[in-house]
Order: structure tokens, then C-alpha cells, then sequence
């Protein structure tokens, strides 16, 4: 993850250095989306059918695939940004497949009553990369460059694999199903839509979580457009404020580890929501690190609270030998939020909010005393918007009883 983390960090400077525009970072998590919307569910009729272990070994080793396309690509002077749009639609194909397989396993291997906390070490993973790779990558960027970091990312997939095939993955067993083939098939990929359907509970939590992942997302494709335009494209600070984003859900993650969550999950997932929320309005409206590195510390902290608190609901509620196709619906609907919120933040971005919020702009006048103008001004008051919009899903849940008392 350390690895990953920072050849991603190191492309989106690549991008942005070459193109200084939100719509094309913004295009590439779009288009690792797309395909993982496309073809989630037959990605969980896999991890019920297949191996679950051998699915994850398949993602490392396609991802580490290609990496290397990509690296030499760059070596040979070739890499185009639409180059990293296809390796990007490749990547979330298998990776979707590697997600699913990776959660579905989880209630496999442990009791109920520590879902919380192993859904809180996966972000304890996530963000203790997001501590170290960001300012490693930061330095190392200006010294050994692109294919540098991305021969050091090759590296890791090595471990990864390795640790992999060490742990036993218990598999559950496979219903028989004597229905004909290609009702079979129907059957198997409506599944997981018709389970959620039918439990009313679940549905208000995905429909509350698929809403905060539309808002959250257009607010993430511009957080690194918005920060390097703001400080004239200094990497170094980019790097220190993802640092203190690792640094918050390393600590997030670490209480919820040792404490277990809150027994009324419900409340920790929309307590956090709330929590990120309040966080990135105050990191929208900020222009300097004393503001951006305390409010990103608070906004990761609430992460792995919302985050496993979430995940813990739907492993307790869903049968293990039917998670795959059951988190595979879910995983569409809420991609399909996030990949919209992706599509429009760009054009919304550098065609209305920068614009508007230039020293001569329409909202200059009125956002431009708290915000401030020129470069970054815009991204900064679509990212505050985008943040309100969290806090309001959060509002919005404890009005519903139907989520409350999920």
C-alpha cells in the first residue's frame, strides 16, 4: 500500500504539471471507476464461486502488470495521459474483484463481535501508507523521479503477494442451484439487489452512504488540484497535509481497534460522517497549513470510526456465502455516486468555480473575503460546498428512523 500510494501520489503531480487541469485527475478516478461499476456483479458471483485467496493474488499480480506497462512506457518517452486512463479501467476491473473477495473473507476468519476492529486495521493499513508514502514520494519525486518510485512500488508487490499466500482463507461453502443455466445467471446477478431491497434497514444505509460518497468525491478530485494550486505546485506541502491525513486515521483506526466501535454502530457511522463533514468545510475555507493540517487531522480521524462501523453492520447482517454478490450491489450503487460526483467536479471546477472566483469573478465579491481569490479560490469554495453536503447526509440520517435504528 505504501508502494501504491506513492506512485499514485507521484502521477497526479506528473498530471497536474502537465496539464493544470482538475478535469483530467478527476477523469482518471472516473475511469478506475467505471468498469468496476460495469462489472461488479459478476465480479461477486466470482467471490462466491472461486477461490477468494487465489481472486486477491490475481489483483497484486495484474496490478504489478501493469505498473511495469506503465514504467516503461515513461522509460521510452511514450506515457500518455490516456495511457493511464486504460491501465486505470484495467486496474478497477481486477481490483474490484480483489475488494470484494478481501471483504467477503473477512467474516470468515473471526467472530462477530470483532468486525469493528478488523475493518479498523484495513484503515489502519490505508492510512499508515498515507503517513509515510506521501512525503517520501515528495522528496523522492525531484530525486529519482517517476520511474524511481514506480520501480520501488514493483517492489512491493512482491511482499504483498508473499504475505498473501502465507494466511489461510477459509472458504464457505457453495449452495447447488438446480435451476437451468441461464436462469442461474439472472438469478445470481440480480441477487444481491433484491437482498438489499427486501431489507429496509439495509437499503437506507446504502442509499445514506452512496449520498456522502457523491459528496465526498468531488470534493477528492479536487483536494490535491486545489492544494498545489494554492501553493505555487509545492509537492513537499501537498505531501505534509496527506501526512497529517495518515497521521488522523492511523489514530482513528487505532481506537477503534483497542476499544471495538460503539455498540450502536448506527451512531458511529453517522457520528463520523458528521465529524468528516464539520472537518472539511473548515479545511475548504483554509489557506495555510496551520488551518489545513489540524482540520485533515480531525477529517481522517473520523474515517475509520464511520468506515468500520459501516462495513461491521453489513458483515453481521449478511451471510458470509452470499457477501460477494450482496457487496457487489452495493459496491455498484455506490460507485455509481462517487463516479458522478467524479464527472462533474472537473468541468464544475475549471469552468465555473475558478473562473467565478478570479479577483474580476462573479463570487469574488462575496466568497473572496473568506476564501480568498486567484488560483485554487474556486476548487476551495466547490470543495466547502461539497463538504456541507456531508454534514447534511449525516443530519439527514438520525431524521430517519428507518437509519437510526438500523
Amino acid at each position: 500500500m505504501i508502494g501504491s500510494a506513492m506512485s499514485g501520489f507521484a502521477l497526479t503531480i506528473w498530471i497536474w504539471e502537465s496539464t493544470s487541469q482538475v478535469t483530467a485527475l478527476a477523469f482518471l478516478s472516473f475511469f478506475i471507476q467505471l468498469p468496476r461499476i460495469l462489472l461488479a456483479p459478476v465480479a461477486g458471483i466470482l467471490v462466491d464461486r472461486c477461490n477468494r485467496k487465489f481472486l486477491m493474488a490475481i489483483g497484486d499480480a495484474v496490478s504489478a502488470l501493469l505498473m511495469l506497462a506503465i514504467l516503461l512506457l515513461y522509460i521510452s518517452q511514450n506515457l500518455q495521459l490516456w495511457h493511464l486512463y486504460v491501465a486505470g479501467a484495467v486496474n478497477g476491473i481486477f481490483d474490484q474483484i480483489q475488494q470484494l473477495a478481501y471483504s467477503a473473507a473477512t467474516a470468515t476468519m473471526m467472530p462477530e463481535k470483532h468486525y469493528s476492529r478488523a475493518s479498523s486495521l484495513s484503515f489502519l493499513a490505508k492510512y499508515g501508507a498515507s503517513i509515510i508514502a506521501p512525503t517520501l514520494a515528495g522528496i523522492l519525486y525531484s530525486a529519482i523521479g517517476l520511474s524511481g518510485i514506480f520501480t520501488i512500488d514493483l517492489a512491493t508487490f512482491t511482499i504483498a503477494i508473499a504475505t498473501l499466500v502465507s494466511v489461510k482463507i477459509p472458504q464457505p461453502a457453495i449452495a447447488s442451484n438446480p435451476q437451468p443455466a441461464r436462469f442461474h445467471l439472472l438469478q445470481e446477478l440480480s441477487f444481491g439487489f433484491r437482498y438489499i431491497v427486501q431489507r429496509p434497514s439495509l437499503l437506507a444505509l446504502l442509499v445514506s452512504v452512496s449520498l456522502f460518497w457523491f459528496a465526498h468525491d468531488i470534493g477528492a478530485a479536487l483536494y490535491s488540484p486545489m492544494i498545489l494550486a494554492r501553493t505555487d505546485n509545492n509537492a513537499r506541502i501537498l505531501g505534509t497535509i496527506l501526512s497529517a491525513a495518515g497521521a488522523g486515521g492511523v489514530l482513528g483506526a487505532s481506537i477503534v481497534s483497542i476499544w471495538g466501535g460503539p455498540k450502536r454502530r448506527i451512531r458511529g457511522f453517522l457520528l463520523g460522517m458528521a465529524g468528516a463533514g464539520l472537518s472539511k468545510i473548515v479545511f475548504g475555507f483554509g489557506q495555510a497549513l496551520s488551518i489545513w493540517i489540524p482540520a485533515q487531522f480531525c477529517s481522517s480521524f473520523n474515517f475509520p470510526i464511520l468506515g468500520s462501523s459501516n462495513e461491521a453492520i453489513w458483515l453481521a447482517k449478511v451471510p458470509p456465502e452470499v457477501q460477494g454478490r450482496v457487496f457487489a450491489t452495493r459496491a455498484v450503487i455506490m460507485q455509481l455516486a462517487s463516479a458522478l460526483g467524479l464527472l462533474i467536479a472537473g468541468p464544475l471546477a475549471d469552468r465555473v468555480f475558478e473562473p467565478a472566483m478570479q479577483p474580476s469573478g462573479f463570487l469574488a465579491a462575496i466568497f473572496g473575503p473568506i476564501i480568498g481569490t486567484g488560483a485554487g479560490a474556486g476548487m476551495a469554495l466547490l470543495y466547502a460546498i461539497s463538504a456541507l453536503g456531508l454534514l447534511l447526509v449525516a443530519v439527514g440520517g438520525y431524521a430517519s428512523r428507518l437509519l437510526r435504528d438500523a
